[in-house]
């Protein structure tokens, strides 16, 4: 498997690397297990190494902890963890899965990477993982490569409900096949454009279209740095 040369691993055990890629609608179909028993174990270990991370840092109280870890340990985290690293090219997906675009689906795309870190864990051992999150994650954590906040949503609306002001979310475009459609939002504030977003989802459209909007408006990036104090 070309990923674990990437990631300078070499394996004990190949299986569960290709079990921690398959899907639940791969297994059924080829009746192999499926990902979801490591990505439980990997959740695990996922938090410990996340809590490890944060605890020697010794920059954070207890409930600073908490609070961060609940934004670097979450699905859009995840998926943005697989993304990076690009896990979602090695999943193994059912046919309809595939054709519906599982290998973009957030919930999906998140899994993998904890039943990654399961598989890692299993075969290596904790050292082994421990140096894999330390080589790989912590440096997309501390660059702020990756935007680990993930609902500018409700951040918007509540800027929105102070000053009692209209927000609607509108679809501007839908593009590419159904299996890797590309959907173009704008957030309108009383009949103003204050943001775009383009995404694989509706949902995650209007999060980017929240986030440009909140970076545009001085209000918005008040209440931006208050939340990510």
């Amino acid at each position: 498997m070309e990923l674990l040369k990437k990631f300078k691993i070499t394996p004990n055990d190949l299986s569960l690397y290709e079990t921690a890629f398959s899907h639940t609608s791969y297994a059924n179909e080829h009746n192999v297990k499926s990902y979801e028993r490591l990505e439980f174990l990997g959740d695990a270990v996922l938090e410990l190494l996340m809590s490890d991370y944060l605890y020697k840092s010794n920059k954070y109280n207890e409930g600073e902890m908490t609070k961060i870890r609940a934004h670097y340990v979450c699905e859009t985290a995840n998926y943005e963890y697989s993304v990076k690293l690009g896990l979602n090219e090695y999943l193994k997906l059912g046919k309809g899965e595939e054709e519906n675009g599982g290998k973009y689906r957030k919930a999906i795309v998140s899994d993998i990477f904890e039943s990654f870190l399961g598989a890692i864990y299993l075969d290596q051992g904790l050292d082994k993982v421990h140096n894999f999150f330390n080589e790989y994650i912590v440096p997309l954590i501390e660059s702020h490569e990756i935007d680990f906040f993930d609902d500018y949503k409700s951040i918007l609306q509540e800027s929105v409900q102070t000053d009692k002001r209209s927000l609607e979310y509108k679809l501007i475009s839908e593009e590419g096949p159904s299996h890797n459609k590309k959907f173009t939002v704008e957030v309108v504030i009383d009949g103003i454009v204050y943001g775009r977003g383009t995404s694989h989802s509706k949902k995650g459209a209007e999060q980017d279209a929240a986030k440009d909007a909140l970076k545009k408006a001085q209000k918005g990036r008040l209440i931006w740095e208050e939340h990510m104090k």
